[in-house]
């Protein structure tokens, strides 16, 4: 049917501050556009490894440039991206597998939808980009799903999924999935539209991924913000 809706898929780490800008837009946009939104969360230190990446912050130029555009793509999209006091710490030093293993665990636990990945990935986002906090241990991500409207009983049970082997082998496998589509970094957004994979890096192509799907960009806040992030 040409009315059918287009599958999207939404590949990200939290510990990109970019992924974050391009979540928010896409939540916004899931019920402005004809689209099935699939969050799909992957590990971003296996995807630069295995495609050859180099992260900015190994890159001075690139570093720099990244720190002040952060600024001004926080006011442009409306989300209160702060970076940490200490950026490559929390992005490589730390790392962000066992957060990622955390939201692939409340992915499983939740099983039809993606509200409370939705909500969960925010609060994450919120820790790391926003409030300066620590996204690695336990105790943090029992913070976020109870912010984020998870039970305590909720939460004993995902946080011992988290330490299971399929649920480390489905972050690899959805990581693996990435790569397949030629993924080398995040976010990367694949839309099917017409039996074909139509694959987009990065939180700048809205408008042409728009025209790719028959939809319309009309800017990054097609309604009325009710509510801040």
């Amino acid at each position: 049917m040409a009315n059918s809706r287009k599958v999207v898929e939404f590949f990200y780490d939290i510990v990109s501050p970019y992924s974050w800008l391009a979540f928010e837009v896409m939540c916004r946009y899931k019920t402005v556009w004809n689209i099935d939104l699939k969050f799909k969360p992957a590990y971003l230190g296996g995807v630069m490894n295995e495609s050859g990446n180099r992260p900015p912050a190994v890159v001075p130029n690139k570093f720099y440039y990244m720190t002040t555009d952060l600024k001004r793509v926080s006011e442009y999209f409306g989300v209160p991206v702060v970076a940490p006091s200490d950026v490559f710490e929390a992005m490589f030093e730390k790392g962000s597998l066992n957060a990622m293993r955390f939201l692939t665990a409340v992915a499983e636990k939740e099983k039809e939808g993606d509200v409370m990945v939705e909500r969960v990935s925010r609060e994450l986002w919120k820790r790391i980009w926003s409030t300066d906090q620590d996204v690695t241990q336990p105790a943090s991500f029992i913070q976020a799903g109870l912010k984020a409207g998870l039970s305590a009983n909720e939460l004993e049970e995902i946080l011992a999924l988290t330490k299971s082997q399929p649920i480390k082998d489905k972050l690899k496998s959805i990581t693996q999935e990435a790569l397949g589509y030629q993924c080398f970094g995040f976010p990367f957004i694949v839309c099917h539209v017409n039996g074909k994979a139509e694959c987009f890096f990065g939180s700048d192509r809205f408008e042409i991924m728009a025209q790719c799907i028959g939809e319309k960009w009309v800017g990054p806040h097609p309604v009325k913000p009710t509510s801040k992030i």
